[in-house]
């Protein structure tokens, strides 16, 4: 189940916007402004953020913007501005779509699937062997959808965190990637630089699907 953060101030809407999400399947969790978002964010590793801009200790693009600095999580505005300005500003500081409220429902779970989709295919070698949300390397195989890592058909156990670990690297097969490239993307911005926590889940995922 994909991890959606509502980032909403209007409880009316929130909690209509979780339903909603709670029944397509998805986890849902909310914040109501943009310190409780970044905490949110650091924490849960959410999986699309929707956002609303005009949020009580500040603009939703601030939110952006610190948000972009570390990680591609899809982000889809949600917003009552309607205005050009408004919809260019939040794509060109790395929005990924932009929906007005009133909204249908149907439409956003559309564009949420599709953000999902996007974010699931995005860094891998060969896009072809992603498909269905399943990434196959030999006997092993990444699903995305349940978040489970399979290797000869048996299910690894895996914890939460190895996981993500494991999950990252298959988007990006075939690449080298940092220390601080993988604590930021699985810890968030403010993880310390002590590399330890990330060698211990390593050693523990080798021992599972090696």
């Amino acid at each position: 189940m994909a991890n959606i953060l509502i980032v909403e101030d209007e409880k009316t809407i929130s909690n209509l916007l979780q339903a909603a999400l709670k029944v397509s399947h998805y986890n849902a969790v909310s914040a109501k402004n943009v310190a409780e978002a970044e905490t949110i964010i650091c924490s849960h590793c959410p999986d699309v953020i929707l956002l609303d801009l005009g949020l009580p200790d500040g603009d939703g693009l601030n939110l952006i913007r610190t948000v972009r600095k570390w990680s591609q999580v899809p982000i889809i505005v949600v917003s009552a501005r309607m205005q050009q300005g408004d919809k260019v500003k939040a794509l060109d500081m790395g929005a990924d779509d932009y929906i007005t409220k009133p909204f249908g429902i149907q439409e956003l779970l559309a564009r949420i699937r599709t953000a999902i989709r996007h974010l699931r295919n995005a860094g891998t070698q060969d896009e072809e062997i992603l498909r269905d949300g399943l990434l196959r390397m030999g006997s092993l195989v990444i699903d995305y959808n349940l978040r489970r890592v399979y290797v000869e058909g048996k299910d690894v156990q895996l914890t939460q965190n190895e996981y993500k670990i494991v999950a990252l690297l298959g988007k990006h097969a075939g690449k080298v990637l940092t220390y601080d490239f993988l604590r930021q993307n699985i810890w968030g911005p403010n993880t310390s630089g002590d590399n330890q926590i990330l060698r211990v889940n390593m050693a523990n995922i080798r021992r599972k699907i090696e």
